[in-house]
């Protein structure tokens, strides 16, 4: 065999060995890709709905198809439009007021629910003082019992503080807001608690040792390598926000002060106004700011992932 043979037969021989096991591996776990593209379907498949449901121009749900039979905008104009402008239903154009509640809210509740609860978990994590065992245990054991149970009690605090203090009374996002907060600073705290553990304490001392302040310690040093478990956080919390309705529509009354869940309900909670159209086209523009944060946070998830995986 002569030289160009051999330099010829090298590459072949090693791409020959590359290419058989792939397509062994990809014959053997052929189902795993029938099960992905199974779930990819079931789980589009509302999305397509609702997205059919908004550009189709009959409102109803016994002529919705995944395909639209005539596509229009007028589901859309009619979350703008006037009251008179959509026959029985006045606050219609009330939907940009809960829109704006909504993101408040949500962004409040998720913004204060990673600073407090990464303040209290890293003192949970790293100071040793008297009560934290029992703080901890109760912070769990109130977690155990729903916010669900406790709409009658919310409702008469926040009725009864709100004749002292306005700003946190009935009708106010203000008052949700602090709700939501009550509601899962624990179970955040239990979590963030946990990943705190992990960080070394050794990467505080070696900061103090420098001369860093525990102020600068916490913010400089842990808060960012947290950042994992913040983003996971503030995205589930802007979420659950997002979705509550029975919290919502006890504290808020009026309908310019109500949230998208509340606010949309009422497209299809009337008994004669079922009104499929817009509330599908409300629900589709309410998806947009959980994507767009979904999309700004995952690369600190990934950030996070991949940095344990190197060594340096």
């Amino acid at each position: 065999m002569s030289v160009m043979e051999k330099a010829a037969g090298v590459p072949i021989a090693k791409a020959a060995t590359r290419r058989g096991p792939r397509l062994r591996r990809l014959g053997d776990m052929w189902w795993r890709h029938v099960v992905g593209i199974v779930a990819s379907v079931v789980a589009l498949f509302p999305v397509a709905y609702v997205l059919s449901a908004a550009f189709n121009g009959d409102s109803t749900l016994s002529s919705a198809s995944i395909i639209p039979r005539s596509l229009t905008l007028d589901n859309f104009r009619k979350l703008f439009a006037s009251g008179a402008a959509v026959k029985h239903f006045a606050s219609a154009a009330d939907y940009p007021y809960w829109y704006m509640n909504t993101i408040i809210v949500s962004a409040s509740t998720a913004l204060l629910t990673v600073v407090l609860g990464a303040i209290a978990a890293y003192a949970f994590s790293r100071f040793r003082f008297k009560g934290r065992r029992l703080g901890m245990l109760s912070l769990f054991l109130i977690q155990m019992f729903p916010q669900l149970l406790a709409v009658v009690a919310i409702y008469l605090i926040v009725h009864s503080v709100g004749s002292v203090f306005h700003v946190i009374g009935l009708n106010t996002v203000t008052a949700l807001i602090v709700v939501y907060l009550g509601g899962v600073m624990g179970v955040n705290t239990w979590l963030l608690k946990g990943f705190f553990d992990t960080i070394p304490a050794e990467l505080d001392e070696s900061a103090r040792v420098d001369g860093a302040t525990p102020g600068q310690v916490f913010w400089g040093v842990v808060f960012p390598l947290a950042s994992p478990v913040l983003a996971v956080i503030a995205l589930l919390s802007f979420i659950g926000t997002l979705n509550e309705f029975v919290i919502a529509s006890v504290i808020l009354q009026t309908s310019r002060h109500q949230t998208l869940s509340v606010g949309l309900f009422n497209f299809i909670g009337g008994q004669y106004a079922q009104y499929w159209g817009p509330f599908a086209a409300g629900v589709l523009l309410a998806a947009i700011p959980v994507v767009i944060l979904f999309l700004s946070l995952q690369k600190f998830i990934v950030q996070g992932l991949t940095q344990g995986a190197v060594k340096g």
